[in-house]
């Protein structure tokens, strides 16, 4: 499964849910959709969706999620990025290109005011659980591979530093009044 159909699936998916700023509903429909595929759609599905983790894994983003989620360990930037896969393809990239549009999501303003975080480990296994229910078998822990790249040496700061991260991320420090 290449990525066009990968948000193909995400986007099926979407439809299905009536609120989608709660990912764990867009990844329940997306794993149900994905175990109608043949076993090989689901272990290529897996592979797609590591490539978006990867292409996702960059300091600003993780500085976004530091802000929105008040704090972003390894793990939670594997759930803020899950989260953000579960809000499409257009959202995805836009966010990527800037993640301080973020910040203009109304998903995102609704979980401001209202002090959740936002996560979507669930996200990230929609081809586990696919392959699962249509082979009942895991899925092959060598079936895929995660190659990350090197984050961006000129974000390497302390997240904590207010001032810096209101220069770099002005529209989310301000919404999160950080």
């Amino acid at each position: 499964m290449n990525k066009e159909r990968f948000w193909e699936l995400i986007e099926k998916a979407r439809e299905r849910v009536p609120d989608t700023r709660e990912g764990s509903d867009i990844a329940g429909h997306a794993s149900a959709l994905l175990a109608r595929c043949s076993a090989q759609e689901i272990i290529a599905a897996q592979q797609t969706l590591w490539d978006l983790m990867a292409d996702s894994y960059r300091n600003p983003l993780w500085a976004a999620a530091y802000v929105v989620n008040g704090g972003c360990s390894d793990d939670g930037f594997d759930y803020f990025r899950g989260w953000l896969i579960a809000q499409g393809r257009t959202t995805f990239e836009r966010v990527l290109a800037d993640p301080d549009a973020l910040a203009e999501l109304p998903g995102v303003l609704t979980a401001a005011d209202e002090g959740i975080d936002l996560d979507c480990e669930d996200i990230l296994s929609i081809a586990w659980n696919a392959h699962e229910k249509a082979t009942g078998k895991e899925l092959p822990a060598d079936a895929f591979t995660i190659r990350y790249p090197c984050l961006d040496p000129a974000w390497d700061f302390d997240f904590d530093d207010r001032a810096e991260m209101a220069r770099r991320l002005p529209a989310l420090t301000a919404l999160y009044s950080y």
